[in-house]
């Protein structure tokens, strides 16, 4: 079983933040391979399904992201899951808008959901790093990801979301370079190879 973590904040006023990529590449996911209804599970919410022959179990926490860690360790030694086997969607600062980068282990450079987890269980689970770009001053970091995605936003957002949905089977068998080439290819072929950040002419 494969354990597909997608990081957020709860609650109806988060829901659209760029803090909760995680939670929207995630429900995608589950929503496009028919994964069962969701239910309260691991101080989360999970849904389960099969992508490539693969039980997989998604997970969005709901201790708020700072506390991330006590949900994913909870499902991982209950279905006794390899380390190996937990894949954590979150948002990347570091990356450019709509670029999607896939890492084994590494520390959290400031993302409160990546050091929460890495201090229940460890730090070499694979992370599936979602871009949403730096506001470019430190001190507009925080309003920046815990503000909601702008309206010129939103479809690469959805984009992005969706490829990852259509090549879920890669992240199943494990072919991070396939995965990362399809989604460039999709979202250049969707016309999001480089959108503008917030604020950008």
């Amino acid at each position: 079983m494969l354990l597909f973590v997608g990081l957020g904040n709860p609650g109806r006023e988060y829901a659209g933040n760029r803090h909760n990529i995680g939670f929207m590449a995630v429900e995608k996911i589950a929503d496009a391979h028919g994964f069962s209804a969701s239910r309260a599970r691991f101080q989360g919410v999970v849904r389960e399904g099969t992508i490539a022959g693969e039980r997989v179990l998604a997970l969005l926490p709901q201790t708020y992201m700072n506390e991330s860690g006590r949900s994913v360790g909870e499902a991982l030694r209950f279905h006794k899951i390899a380390l190996s086997d937990v894949v954590v969607f979150h948002d990347e600062l570091d990356l450019a808008p709509a670029k999607c980068r896939v890492k084994i282990g590494g520390g959290a450079a400031g993302h409160n959901g990546l050091r929460s987890i890495g201090a229940h269980i460890g730090q070499d689970f694979k992370r599936m790093r979602l871009g949403i770009g730096h506001p470019g001053d430190k001190a507009r970091v925080h309003s920046y990801v815990l503000g909601d995605f702008a309206k010129s936003e939103e479809p690469w957002v959805k984009a992005l979301c969706g490829a990852l949905a259509d090549n879920a089977a890669l992240i199943v068998k494990g072919d991070d370079a396939g995965l990362q080439n399809k989604i460039h290819l999709a979202m250049d072929a969707a016309g999001f190879s480089a959108p503008k950040r917030v604020g950008e002419a």
